[in-house]
């Protein structure tokens, strides 16, 4: 890092990723102060937290300028999809996260799928449509199961994978005519179906000079065996042993590289987080979507195994000083199970009473998503459907998954329900006991 002044740093964001983010900025020698806005019931004990709507841009920068803020660190996609780091730069801060023209690529589905396609970027086939009757015409003949997405940011919702034409039609009109994710669905992609299995692939970007993290997955459904309906995560692990030394390379060869060259070439001067999800197919590794952010619950565990120090990894990106030979990793693996509320991912309780153990056991942690404290009582409750994770390091993976599963179980609130099988595909792989389900 060329800066010697001590950082100032703002937090926007209000979950697990986030808190995730304070803890790095807490064991940071380079932080003189942190804040976050608008945080949680966890955050405000370790702290300053100030109410924000994270989607009124003027009201975050002049919250920025009002604390002395020299470093801004953007959880959520919201704000950076609005312009906030544009807006910060403007104002002389430094700031992580990518500007608007980044952002794009989660922000618009069809902007992402083109711009894979002008740079031949493996992903699956996907057309585009804002007039029902076409996109409807469309479905016949496609081979099922058929992706329907809203093209706009719809919180990780937007995604349906139909079996049946039936389906298909169904999301459809759901999109497009009765508007079920408003105007974030006033387009959408109708793609091919890719087979194989899901990781996630988080680098740390400063231009075409990156970081890539250890490749993790997450688990999206929100009961046992990916059953029940989708979910903003229910837990994640890494490293994710289905991303082998061969898919690695071609990862960073076809998909990652190609990828900030062509932000390069189209004017995108990108930093930030860039999140590439992969499918890894027969054919090789292709892209199923980009975030502009870290992932959450990736996060969780990834920042853990980093060795170097987050916030100078975050600000050497921000101001292009980053050099990815210098960056460390631990060993061993990181697991973090999801609690979640009565009714999750439905219609979600708030407000029960939360009751954490006295003391963790070494390498475990607590990171709060949806919790509220008691600003007379102390007390936290429940503001949430994703309420706490629960993570753990370990020297192998099973290790993490048992520290983690122990301290779940010594975590209570009413209606708390987690999934008991995070990283078992992976476990059950690296005991022979499983194969890729192609």
């Amino acid at each position: 890092m060329i800066t010697t002044e001590l950082l100032h740093i703002l937090i926007i964001g209000s979950g697990g990723r986030e808190h995730a983010l304070l803890q790095a900025c807490l064991r940071s020698p380079l932080v003189a102060s942190v804040a976050v806005a608008p945080g949680n019931g966890g955050m405000e004990a370790e702290a300053a937290c100030y109410p924000l709507d994270v989607g009124d841009v003027p009201a975050a920068v002049a919250l920025a300028k009002r604390l002395g803020t020299n470093f801004v660190i953007v959880g959520p996609e919201v704000p950076l999809a609005l312009g906030l780091a544009d807006a910060l730069e403007g104002a002389g801060l430094v700031v992580y996260g990518p500007c608007r023209a980044g952002a794009l690529l989660e922000a618009s589905k069809t902007h992402s799928k083109a711009f894979l396609e002008r740079h031949n970027i493996p992903t699956a086939r996907g057309e585009k449509f804002t007039e029902i009757n076409a996109a409807l015409a469309s479905l016949s003949g496609r081979p099922l199961p058929i992706v329907i997405k809203a093209d706009g940011l719809a919180a990780g919702k937007g995604v349906i994978i139909a079996r049946t034409y039936e389906e298909a039609a169904k999301a459809v009109r759901a999109m497009l005519d009765e508007r079920v994710f408003g105007e974030s669905g006033a387009e959408i992609l109708i793609e091919d179906f890719m087979e194989g299995e899901e990781a996630s692939i988080m680098l740390m970007v400063s231009g075409q000079r990156y970081v890539m993290l250890p490749p993790s997955q997450d688990h999206k459904r929100v009961g046992d065996g990916d059953t029940g309906p989708n979910t903003g995560g229910m837990g994640a692990y890494a490293p994710a042993s289905v991303v082998t030394p061969d898919v690695r390379q071609r990862v960073l060869s076809e998909i990652v590289e190609p990828t900030l060259a062509g932000l390069v070439a189209e004017g995108v001067d990108y930093r930030g987080t860039l999140y590439v999800g992969i499918m890894v197919t027969r054919d090789g590794p292709k892209v199923v979507e980009f975030n502009v952010r870290f992932g959450d619950p990736e996060c969780q565990v990834l920042l853990p195994l980093l060795e170097s120090d987050v916030v100078q990894l975050m600000h050497d990106c921000a101001t292009g000083h980053l050099v990815p030979e210098g960056v460390r990793i631990k060993p061993g693996a990181a697991v973090i199970i999801t609690l979640a509320a009565a009714g999750y991912p439905g219609t979600i309780r708030k407000n029960d009473g939360i009751t954490l153990p006295d003391e963790l056991p070494r390498g475990t942690q607590i990171l709060h998503s949806g919790t509220r404290r008691d600003v007379a009582t102390g007390r936290l409750f429940t503001n949430g459907g994703r309420v706490l994770g629960a993570t753990a390091l370990g020297e192998t993976l099973s290790e993490a998954v048992a520290s983690a599963y122990a301290l779940a179980g010594k975590i209570h609130f009413d209606g708390m329900h987690y999934r008991r099988d995070i990283a078992a595909r992976q476990l059950g792989r690296d005991s022979g006991a499983a194969s890729r389900n192609f």
